[in-house]
């Protein structure tokens, strides 16, 4: 069996741990300099994974922009951007940014949706049936035989959540905004679940960075 890629949450959040407000404008949590270091972080992994969700409510392109870095990665053999991956029960179509830029795209549906996504989005992406519901374990296996070393998750809560309550993380890039969204009907970083990482099995902090205003702590769940 090939070897999982190791996994690597990303968020920005706000002090009170929302990741978004209730507007129909996404809200800008980083800086330029950490926007830059997130850049950074998915010029150096094989694949990035969002939530349909995310995909559906803030219509991402989710690239690496800065162009020095593509050509870096071309240098190493690497194609320009990394693979970008969804995850989905239903609802995605071709129409979404996401699906029109960067590199190859794999879409992991649920069992009974893998037709209708094939129809809906042709040649835009390749969709994977990854169970019902889907199993991030098996998409872990299957990004792993395809090659993939390092994945970049990037949210939203729902996936965060699913990957941390399933022991599935390896490490938590967690940039914290100086601010308060004060909106208990906005996103938050995690949803309820049963956590392994909890007052009895606390997490080993890796760095803690200023960026600007932004506070950057790394975390190692397992």
């Amino acid at each position: 069996m090939s070897k999982r890629p190791h996994v690597l949450l990303s968020v920005a959040m706000s002090v009170d741990g929302y990741i978004d407000d209730t507007t129909p404008d996404r809200l800008l949590l980083s800086n330029a300099e950490d926007f830059d270091r997130v850049d950074e972080v998915r010029a150096n992994c094989d694949a990035i994974l969002i939530g349909g969700n995310t995909i559906r409510r803030d219509n991402p392109r989710l690239l690496v922009n800065s162009e020095e870095r593509r050509t870096e990665r071309v240098r190493r053999g690497l194609p320009p951007y990394p693979i970008k991956v969804t995850i989905t029960g239903g609802g995605l179509d071709s129409s979404f940014k996401f699906f029109h830029t960067g590199g190859e795209k794999l879409v992991y549906s649920s069992t009974t949706a893998v037709e209708k996504m094939r129809e809906e989005l042709g040649d835009f992406a390749n969709v994977v049936d990854g169970g019902d519901p889907v199993s991030l374990p098996a998409v872990l296996d299957d990004l792993g035989a395809r090659g993939v070393q390092t994945l970049m998750v990037e949210g939203g809560g729902t996936i965060h959540t699913q990957f941390l309550t399933q022991g599935l993380a390896d490490e938590i890039h967690l940039a914290i905004a100086p601010f308060f969204v004060g909106d208990s009907a906005a996103p938050r970083f995690v949803n309820d679940g049963t956590f392994p990482q909890n007052p009895q099995r606390r997490m080993d902090v890796a760095e803690v960075r200023q960026i600007g205003d932004i506070v950057l702590v790394r975390y190692l769940p397992r």
